[in-house]
């Protein structure tokens, strides 16, 4: 109970804390081209078929246990829709992947690759747009999503993010609209295939991608079936939004409509309510000590500060167990110890860890020329 308490009390936190603040507690969003990318052990993923969820309807997954962001399946899922008419794709996967991407796709159609959506802007899924751009397939996504691309944030050391290679940047694009109506619709190899822009969720260009012959609907990563959800706010993402978004694929999907997570497993739309309530319950948690004039700094029960409690539930969220096989992935790959014995900050180089924890000059957590880089 208290390690969810915990958990609660950082979500709570997460709220009101700034977002400056909050990205470096967390998760961030997938590291772009050129950034260091030693996370995944790039030549050993293959690209497989790892669902077929209509005769001409695909699902391509990059391999388990090799990808230390994703240790489920490397990289973002991808939609193929296969056909006489040609081939469209539902994001693109890492940059360093493109090329087995194509090769899979090869293994069942050699169609032309005519359309890209992307679903959202992060780089395990729209890291091989350049390169289906050069083969042939024009690429689609929310206006929102062409702007992040085109005006990069800066990264997390400050320094300016590159610019993206001119070939990978959305040619056509669609505003939000009316939320749940499609904003482009594509008749497509017997298929008819909806574009429906969803309000400022996981990010603030999100599109869920509707097969209606085939019923099924990719939801993209606003919802996650493992951990907790990640709103990037970097890129305009909202906790609030995860809930209107859930809202309408409840609207949007039937009982039996195969939902297609970027991550985690096939859902359907029962599947959403558990995540619904957890996020519901938190924000109205979070409502009710604002409302009571708690602030950051106040004790709860446990003795733990809101403030302590954002970095706690970091913590626990670090002390998870992994298979062994991705143990002995890590150990070989990854610089850093394994999660269990670490969280992801460099605390000793934050102030808002010192103002939580009291942490005073000269002691071990202070240090006297910290390196600055949020």
């Amino acid at each position: 109970m208290k390690r969810q308490w915990l958990f609660l009390g950082g979500w709570a936190a997460m709220a009101v804390i700034p977002a400056s603040v909050w990205a470096q507690g967390q998760a961030v969003a997938p590291e772009g081209p050129g950034q260091g990318r030693s996370f995944a052990q790039w030549d050993k993923i293959q690209i497989s078929v790892t669902a077929k969820l209509a005769p001409n309807l695909y699902i391509l997954q990059g391999s388990p246990n090799l990808d230390t962001n994703h240790p489920d399946a490397a990289g973002g899922r991808i939609a193929v829709l296969f056909g006489p008419d040609g081939i469209l794709m539902v994001d693109s996967q890492d940059e360093e992947l493109h090329e087995k991407v194509l090769k899979t796709i090869r293994t069942f159609s050699s169609a032309p690759i005519r359309i890209l959506v992307n679903s959202h802007i992060h780089s395990d899924h729209t890291g091989g747009d350049p390169f289906f751009a050069m083969q042939g397939a024009l690429i689609f996504s929310r206006e929102e999503l062409r702007d992040e691309m085109l005006h990069p944030h800066r990264r997390g050391n400050g320094t300016q993010a590159p610019a993206p290679d001119p070939a990978g940047v959305p040619v056509v694009t669609y505003p939000l609209g009316t939320p749940g109506a499609p904003a482009v619709t594509i008749h497509l190899d017997g298929e008819v295939v909806d574009f429906i822009p969803v309000p400022a969720s996981h990010t603030g260009g999100d599109t869920v991608i509707r097969f209606q012959h085939a019923n099924a609907i990719y939801i993209g990563d606003f919802y996650r079936n493992f951990g907790y959800p990640f709103a990037d706010q970097a890129n305009g993402g909202s906790i609030r939004g995860m809930i209107t978004a859930i809202d309408m694929i409840a609207k949007t999907a039937g009982a039996d409509t195969t939902l297609i997570t970027g991550h985690g497993t096939l859902v359907k739309k029962a599947d959403l309510l558990p995540y619904r309530a957890m996020v519901v319950d938190i924000l109205e948690k979070t409502k009710k000590l604002a409302d009571q004039g708690k602030s950051l700094d106040d004790k709860g029960s446990d003795g733990w500060t809101y403030r302590q409690r954002f970095f706690l539930s970091n913590a626990y969220s670090w002390c998870s167990n992994v298979r062994p096989e991705v143990a002995r992935m890590l150990v070989t790959t990854d610089p850093h110890s394994l999660p269990i014995f670490r969280i992801d900050n460099v605390l000793s180089n934050m102030h808002e860890f010192d103002q939580a924890f009291g942490c005073k000059a000269g002691q071990h957590m202070v240090r006297t020329n910290a390196c600055r880089v949020w």
